[in-house]
């Protein structure tokens, strides 16, 4: 059934019939009925999780936590906020990501500012911080530590809350990422603790670090038709790197092994089916203890390295 106040393709519908005036169907529809009809109107749109994408876009109008719209399922919506909710839907239904209409994101427990000016930042990204934190454990007294490709900032930023006495780096090829990342870093009360840096990749970069971690571009150029309609809202600089999808990640490869202080750190993030290629590269490149970790799919997704 058809959301009659909010399908954007019938915003006129009360019109066409004088039974049923605009302003009372606006009053009488309340958030159950809401949740339901955009939930169906999602799910013809073909969106991921259509329950869910609905209850963050009307619990972003209505300015409440998702969990709280289960306690006013009869409350009524007034005529601001379903003409605020269909512009949302609409553009929900054309593939702008979600991250992009709330204007913020949840990565590891924080929340970053999220828009089109940098990759929207993936769950297996939040893995590669966690086994950074965790497994991979990096000396935070006196350390150094650079995020190239920072993006928004989330790993950058998300290490610097973790490790509160290293020094905490993150370069980016884009004015527009950087100036996100570093929107991010006032918003998370971390502006003094990373320093932020236009380059390319670990050109304009000086000193060394005990861990250098990156999520670059990987995706081949010719892969583009294969990607879904959310990523390619992302950013190209952000997602492509050549014909084959490995040159920025090769590179980097060659240019952290005279940036890594004695037994330092380099961590990746890559694509799938790539992993081979990289140990490869990492091991003809003299790095040592190199191993993979899978995500939570269980695909090879993170590799790691030690040099000198």
């Amino acid at each position: 059934m058809l959301w009659r106040g909010l399908h954007p393709q019938r915003l006129d519908l009360e019109r066409e019939s004088p039974r049923r005036p605009r302003p009372f169907l606006i009053e009488r529809m309340t958030v159950l009925e809401v949740l339901h009809s955009t939930t169906a109107y999602f799910k013809k749109r073909k969106i991921d999780n259509p329950r869910l994408n609905a209850e963050h876009l009307l619990a972003h109008v209505l300015d409440r936590r998702r969990i709280e719209l289960y306690l006013e399922f009869e409350r009524a919506l007034g005529e601001n906020e379903l003409a605020t909710l269909r512009e949302l839907v609409r553009r929900r239904g054309q593939g702008e990501p979600l991250q992009h209409l709330l204007g913020t994101v949840e990565f590891c427990g924080r929340i970053f500012l999220c828009d089109k000016r940098a990759l929207v930042p993936r769950p297996e990204t939040e893995e590669l911080v966690e086994l950074l934190s965790s497994k991979f454990q990096v000396p935070s007294s006196k350390s150094r530590i650079i995020d190239v490709g920072t993006g928004s900032g989330v790993i950058a930023l998300s290490l610097a809350a973790k490790f509160r006495e290293a020094e905490i780096h993150a370069s980016d090829i884009s004015d527009d990422a950087l100036a996100l990342a570093r929107e991010n870093a006032i918003r998370l009360n971390l502006g003094d603790r990373v320093q932020f840096l236009r380059s390319n990749l670990l050109e304009a970069v000086n000193g060394t670090f005990d861990l250098i971690v990156a999520n670059l571009p990987y995706i081949a150029a010719q892969d583009r038709h294969t990607l879904s309609r959310e990523v390619l809202h992302d950013p190209e600089v952000a997602l492509f790197a050549s014909e084959h999808g490995a040159e920025l990640v090769r590179k980097l490869i060659e240019q952290a092994a005279a940036r890594l202080r004695p037994g330092g750190m380099l961590a990746l993030e890559i694509g799938v089916g790539q992993s081979e290629a990289f140990l490869s590269i990492l091991a003809a490149k003299n790095y040592r203890d190199i191993c993979s970790e899978n995500d939570y799919s269980g695909r090879t997704r993170f590799l790691f390295g030690r040099y000198g």
